[in-house]
Parts: C-alpha cells; sequence; structure tokens
C-alpha cells in the first residue's frame, strides 16, 4: 500500500507547480489583451512641435518646411490625425518609412513618382500635382505641394513613424506657407480634411500589411 501512495503524492506534489504555470500563461495573455485595448499613441504627437528630419532636405523659402512655428504669421496646423499601424515588435519605425520611401508606389496617389523617392525629387501625384520631397529623416517624410497642384502651393505634409510596447502609430501633420483659395473658402476646406483623413487612412492601413515584410 505504501508503494501505491508514493506515486500520489508525487503527482500531488507536481500538481500547484502545473497551476501556477498555468496561471501566468493566462496573467500574461490578459496582459497583452489589456495593451492592445488601452495602448494610446505617443504623448510626443499629441500637439508637441513635430521634429526636425535628420539627413540634407530642401528647405521651403520661407522656412515653412520646419513647421508651422517657422512660418511667417504663426501659421497653425491645418490638420493633425493619428493612426494605428497594428503590433509589430521586431520592426522598427525606421524599417517602416523606408518601406514607404523605397516603395512609393505604396503611396495612395503615387502617380508619375519614382519607386524610391530621395530628398530635393520633384514629381506629380496623381491628378497632376506636383510635389517636392523636403526631407527623409529617419522615421519621417515630408513633401510639400507645388503650383499647379489642387490645393495650392507651398502646403507641407509630414509623416511621422513611431512605436511604443511594439505598437506602430503614423501621425500626419499638415501646415501651409500662407492661405490659398482652397483654404480660405470654408467648403473647400472642410472637404479637403475630410479627404485627407480618407486618403491617409488608406495609408496607414496598406502599411500595417506591408510592414511585416519591412
Amino acid at each position: 500500500m505504501r508503494k501505491t501512495d508514493r506515486p500520489r503524492s508525487s503527482a500531488s506534489r507536481r500538481t500547484p507547480a502545473f497551476t501556477r504555470t498555468a496561471a501566468r500563461c493566462a496573467s500574461a495573455v490578459l496582459l497583452t489583451g489589456s495593451l492592445a485595448l488601452v495602448a494610446p499613441a505617443p504623448s510626443s504627437y499629441a500637439g508637441a512641435s513635430p521634429v526636425q528630419a535628420s539627413g540634407s532636405r530642401e528647405t521651403a523659402a520661407e522656412g515653412c518646411d520646419e513647421g508651422p512655428a517657422a512660418c511667417h504669421g504663426g501659421v497653425r496646423w491645418l490638420y493633425r490625425y493619428s493612426y494605428s499601424l497594428g503590433v509589430h515588435p521586431f520592426t522598427s519605425p525606421h524599417e517602416v518609412r523606408r518601406q514607404l520611401t523605397d516603395h512609393f508606389w505604396l503611396f495612395p496617389v503615387s502617380g508619375a513618382c519614382p519607386a524610391r523617392i530621395r530628398p530635393a525629387d520633384e514629381c506629380d501625384l496623381l491628378g497632376g500635382n506636383p510635389v517636392r520631397v523636403e526631407a527623409v529623416g529617419a522615421t519621417l517624410l515630408q513633401i510639400a505641394t507645388l503650383p499647379g497642384h489642387d490645393l495650392g502651393d507651398g502646403l507641407h505634409i509630414r509623416f511621422a513613424f513611431s512605436r511604443t510596447f511594439g505598437f506602430h502609430y503614423l501621425v500626419v501633420s499638415a501646415w501651409q506657407d500662407r492661405p490659398t483659395r482652397c483654404t480660405r473658402s470654408t467648403p473647400c476646406a472642410v472637404a479637403s480634411r475630410a479627404g485627407a483623413w480618407a486618403l491617409w487612412k488608406v495609408l496607414s492601413a496598406t502599411l500595417a500589411v506591408t510592414a511585416y515584410a519591412a
């Protein structure tokens, strides 16, 4: 009887250890799920001034490529939208940015632009809208509209990439050198901002998928 009791005693000692291991796994799963629900966009993008790009860049005549604070008259943001690119814990924001600039056909309205864009490049977006690449930094891309663009020239758009706890984000900010015919018109300005939000939403959805190959 003693011989048959010993295995039962050994199994009973292993049971609490197994239970503790299962509890740890369950806690990890719950923690991951909680982060997915509550993880916010990085605080550095919640209204802070835009970061400057590294490397070579083309400077605008009025210095507005540095951000609204550098513009004459203290121009404000036209819009500033934040999008989630999903969870990519093994991919850096730099790699996501490079995925876009090295494969610019991923851009929803890439038009006649080259597949790989560099600072100072000029090309036409879809519909014959000319732009210039103002800056390509480690985690950002910035372009500016040129004369002949449907929204007017002197519009600067910055695409900034970041990562927090494996969650990637894209923040798109826009400002201008001076008011244009479109931004002076309330209906046109509202339609432009709504169209921009939808357009960059398409871009973020594209990058959320291609980031796995970055």
